[in-house]
Formats: structure tokens, C-alpha cells, sequence
């Protein structure tokens, strides 16, 4: 279950068949407790736009508190 307000971070690590994630790259994660349910993410993709991806695609990237204060919460 995703906490709201919370931001957080994902590492791509598989992209099959998907044009617009990244190997390697970081993406933001956008709550959806629906889609968590799942088994997908909402991530703001290369396009700029959120979408669902399957969650096996990334790893959760826990940020040092230093990193966290740099990001409001909305």
C-alpha cells in the first residue's frame, strides 16, 4: 500500500517492449493504490506523462534524508 504524499523513487531495470523507460534510469513514482494492487506502477515516463508499468520492471531506490528535503511534497 502507498502512502500519499510520499515520494518516491524506482531504478528501471527491465523495459520489454516499452519505448518510453529507460534501463538504468531513475523514474519518479506517482501514487495509485489501484494499480499497486496489481501489480503495476504509475511512473512519469520519457514522454513527461504518468503511466502504468509492471512493477517487476524497477527496484525501489530508498533517498538519504538530504535527498528527501529537496523534493515537496504535495
Amino acid at each position: 500500500m502507498l502512502k500519499k504524499n510520499i515520494i518516491r523513487f524506482v531504478l528501471c531495470i527491465h523495459n520489454s517492449n516499452c519505448d518510453d523507460i529507460e534501463l538504468r534510469k531513475i523514474y519518479q513514482v506517482i501514487p495509485d493504490e489501484k494499480s499497486s494492487q496489481d501489480g503495476y506502477l504509475r511512473i512519469i515516463d520519457e514522454s513527461g506523462e504518468d503511466y502504468l508499468y509492471p512493477e517487476a520492471y524497477f527496484t525501489p531506490i530508498p533517498l538519504p534524508k538530504e535527498a528527501k528535503e529537496l523534493f515537496p511534497v504535495s
